[in-house]
């Protein structure tokens, strides 16, 4: 039985036409500020020189994600090196626990660092964000039992969740409409460079002195903040105007002074910000904020079938195998019985994950998203069989091709990167309402994390139930296979789609098979109310009828 079409939180259709076209009267209030920036962009100058103070900014920030790709990638060289430690005597389980606990934080660290960061900063979030990091740290390192070990992970895990929403926040918000993508990808790239590093730096050090080093790169980044700004948009929703337009002359140091104006540039985009939070304001005024508000927002189709949805692909994406290749990858090449070291072939992983998160950039912006997914899950399920069945022959020796299962693993991680691995974390961002997008966000992540959990957790137990590395092979691709079959049926498209067609699939849709079917009718529904609601409106602005011409 379909959970998501009989679900007793079904609302009627005209009902959520009504919602849907509330949304985009919402959408037009903001159609003067989109207006205002994008004529401010041509006032912005055009010479490589501008650009430094935003490039420096967003490399700084973004720095801190380093030490995140570190800890992620720590678990793998962690526990081969402690089966040879004479304080560590670890069941499998306690493995698993070292390696997933990190996880475990996350739904806990996020939404703690999204209200700090709203009261006292982007940057003094991620300055913040550094103290359990230290800590973490500190404690792996002088560990010499269990216990130590998991406390000094959880702080690890605490410390990445706190930090890299602010930094990635304040990214967005101090970049060039036509810079943001490119300086928001630094944040991936630090993540894969940081795990490279911490599997190269596992192939030539003893497990504590990795972590003695990592406190270096968790305390660097907090120094290099001090030397730059904070968002001009979160000093302007405290009203500080004075250090905002600061911000601002720092952040357009080298922007010439616009032909025919008095103003110059900074002063412009303060102007502009200041109107933004101002609609902000009046918009939070008139929709409502309360969690009464966000319930019934989440009761509708359009909030609860999306969730529904999401979580069922991040099951797909965890259990294929995605994240347990990253936690395991040493312990994972040794298995397979290449004789290729482990540490080495890791770091080839890390590499390809590094280029591929650079490739995905160009990738989401170019196609569509369901055939994405679907190719990368069957890419996936391919190589997880082969290397699976080289595994088997490897063991019982019938073949000597022992780089096979390396290089269907490396190949693995770059039909992963296309589209299972990336796309759904993006998808929150696309499929939910704008007034529940916030906390559909740390919901979905949170539920996203909690299955990351427990398919790293499932390591050892996959291997017991399937009799080995090769059976767990199977089981990826297994999965795979399914997650490619999950999308096909229910995944909606949302490449270049716009948040109100969005918004009014969910209305009709729970499956995106047969949705065609009822498309001339929605479209004719949401016609039909539009024109009656808005000719009762009286109160569209002249601005808004203009630019809705």
């Amino acid at each position: 039985m379909d959970p998501i079409g009989t679900s007793c939180f079904s609302l009627n259709i005209e009902e959520n036409a009504r919602a849907i076209l509330e949304e985009k009267k919402q959408d037009e209030k903001f159609q003067e500020i989109i207006v205002s920036c994008r004529s401010l962009s041509r006032y912005e100058g055009k010479k490589a020189k501008t650009l430094v103070p935003q490039i420096l900014a967003a490399s700084v920030a973004a720095l801190y994600h380093l030490v995140v790709g570190i800890s992620l990638a720590y678990s793998a060289i962690l526990l081969p090196q402690l089966k040879e430690d004479k304080d560590f005597n670890l069941t499998p389980n306690e493995e698993s626990w070292i390696a997933s606990i990190i996880v475990l934080t996350v739904p806990i660290g996020a939404p703690i660092g999204g209200i700090l960061m709203d009261m006292i900063g982007r940057l003094n979030t991620v300055k913040l964000a550094a103290i359990p990091g230290l800590v973490g740290w500190t404690l792996i390192a002088t560990a010499h039992n269990l216990p130590m070990m998991l406390i000094g992970r959880v702080f690890n895990g605490f410390s990445s969740a706190l930090g890299t929403g602010p930094a990635i926040v304040y990214l967005t918000e101090i970049a060039r409409a036509d810079m943001r993508g490119s300086l928001i990808s630094l944040a991936p790239a630090y993540t894969s460079v940081g795990m490279v590093m911490a599997y190269a730096k596992g192939w030539t050090m003893n497990w504590r002195t990795v972590a003695w080093l990592s406190n270096i790169y968790t305390i660097v980044p907090c120094l290099l903040i001090m030397l730059i700004p904070e968002s001009p948009a979160w000093l302007v929703s405290k009203g500080r105007t004075d250090d905002a337009l600061k911000s601002l002359n720092w952040i357009n140091k080298y922007q010439p002074q616009p032909e025919n104006r008095a103003e110059s540039l900074a002063e412009m985009q303060l102007a502009v910000l200041q109107k933004e939070h101002q609609k902000k304001l009046d918009s939070e005024a008139l929709t409502g904020t309360g969690i009464g508000t966000k319930v019934r927002n989440f009761l509708k189709p359009t909030g609860y079938k999306p969730l529904i949805i999401l979580i069922g692909l991040f099951f797909f994406q965890q259990f294929s195998g995605i994240y347990i290749t990253l936690f395991y990858s040493v312990q994972l090449f040794k298995e397979v019985g290449s004789d290729i070291n482990p540490y080495l072939a890791s770091v080839v992983l890390g590499t390809l994950r590094c280029i591929m998160s650079m490739v995905n950039t160009y990738m989401l912006r170019t196609f569509r998203r369901r055939p994405l997914i679907m190719w990368s899950a069957l890419g996936m399920a391919i190589c997880m069989c082969v290397s699976g069945l080289f595994t088997k022959w490897i063991k019982e020796d019938l073949t000597h091709m022992t780089w096979v299962p390396v290089a269907s693993l490396a190949m693995y991680v770059v039909t992963s990167m296309i589209g299972l691995l990336s796309i759904p974390w993006t998808m929150t961002a696309e499929l939910f309402p704008l007034e529940i997008r916030g906390i559909a966000h740390s919901l979905t992540n949170g539920m996203a994390h909690l299955l990351m959990f427990f398919s790293i957790q499932s390591f050892y137990n996959l291997c017991g139930i399937f009799d080995g590395v090769a059976g767990v092979q199977f089981f990826f691709a297994v999965i795979s296979i399914l997650g490619a079959v999950y999308a096909y049926v229910f995944l909606p498209e949302t490449h270049r789609k716009k948040l109100n067609q969005i918004q009014e699939y969910f209305v009709h849709n729970t499956m995106y098979l047969g949705q065609k079917k009822a498309k001339k009718a929605t479209t004719s529904s949401a016609k039909r109310i539009s024109h009656k609601d808005i000719v009762k409106s009286p109160d569209k602005s002249q601005n808004e009828v203009l630019l809705s011409k």
